[in-house]
């Protein structure tokens, strides 16, 4: 896609300087920028846009003279929103490969692409313009809404549900049975795992991350949520809107993680967790089974806890070897003093 420099900073709804016919028809990275690319600049980021570059966003005290600026007070959401029109994400255009393997009661929308070996079994629903790459399997039952777009590898099991514009990376799993199971004191009896998955509008699934489906009810992933790679999702977990949950987090079952948490990598989840919107959960973190996570705040450490408090652990943490030296020491003095008073 191509826009003049006007019309991208009309679309952002910024003022800009230097020349607005100027086409601008990509974004990169200031060491590969060249005359019709768009780079941004940030209030403390270190050097200088170069001067071959065909736009800057950059902060409104940013002004040099003989530089095509859009000003911004928030220059490196302006310029995602920039790529987002500069670089679409693709849409199906009806190419259906000669290996795949389409049941013939599933309904495909207008321009769904499918790729070679891939499969869709019967009554399943896709939705206008989405894109199945090589070797997908969708399960029967399942529903897709429009402009989705599943990588390689993708699996979804019976019965799942995905919103519009959903992006599942290559190798993601969704609609596994749970891990789910009950013990008569010799052996494990498999707990039923018949529930389903639900996926909202505009969610983002990295490779080879796996969301189970519910036992006997629903896990459900709210719209607008983003989750990294190598995440693992258990049963009946309700994840709310727009969260962000980044890579090696283990979410138990039954957990709930309000609208706009967000989930740092390697947290732990027990199941049964709750989480309040707007937290957010530091790397590494673990949350006790049962736990819950106020909203609003800052929460690190193992098991989690409030950010100031782990901080005041954290420190005397450090102090304690030297907090042992003098424990021992106090201890020699002691016996002495006992010593000198005739052992009492």
């Amino acid at each position: 896609m191509s826009y003049t420099i006007r019309q991208l900073a009309g679309r952002l709804g910024r003022e800009f300087q230097g020349d607005g016919a100027l086409p601008i028809t990509s974004v990169s990275g200031w060491d590969s920028s060249g005359p019709s690319s768009l780079v941004f600049l940030e209030t403390g980021m270190e050097g200088a846009p170069p001067s071959g570059c065909g736009c800057v966003i950059a902060p409104p005290d940013y002004a040099p003279a003989g530089v095509n600026v859009i000003h911004s007070p928030c220059p490196k959401l302006d310029f995602t929103r920039a790529a987002a029109w500069l670089h679409p994400r693709p849409e199906g255009s009806g190419v259906r490969h000669p290996s795949a393997e389409i049941a013939p009661d599933a309904a495909l929308g207008d321009r769904v692409d499918v790729g070679p070996r891939s499969v869709v079994e019967s009554g399943v629903r896709i939705g206008p313009g989405s894109i199945l790459g090589a070797g997908v399997f969708v399960a029967r039952g399942c529903v897709l809404g429009s402009g989705c777009v599943l990588h390689p590898g993708v699996v979804l099991y019976p019965g799942v549900r995905v919103g519009n514009r959903v992006i599942l990376h290559a190798g993601a799993v969704v609609g596994a049975d749970g891990f789910g199971y009950v013990s008569d004191g010799e052996a494990y009896w498999k707990f039923p795992q018949i529930g389903s998955v639900v996926i909202g509008d505009d969610v983002e699934i990295g490779a080879n991350s796996t969301i189970d489906r519910g036992s006997l009810g629903t896990t459900r992933i709210g719209a607008g949520t983003k989750v990294d790679n190598l995440v693992q999702i258990a049963h009946n977990v309700e994840i709310g809107r727009h969260v962000v949950i980044a890579a090696q987090t283990g979410i138990s079952g039954s957990t709930v993680i309000g609208d706009h948490a967000v989930i740092g990598g390697q947290v732990g989840f027990g199941d049964h967790a709750r989480v309040e919107p707007g937290v957010v959960i530091g790397s590494k973190a673990g949350v006790l089974p049962g736990k819950i996570v106020r909203g609003g705040g800052v929460y690190w450490g193992v098991p989690v806890r409030p950010l100031g408090e782990y901080k005041r652990l954290n420190a005397l943490f450090g102090r304690l070897p030297g907090m042992k030296s003098e424990i021992e020491s106090l201890k020699k003095e002691v016996a002495r003093l006992r010593e000198a008073l005739g052992g009492s």
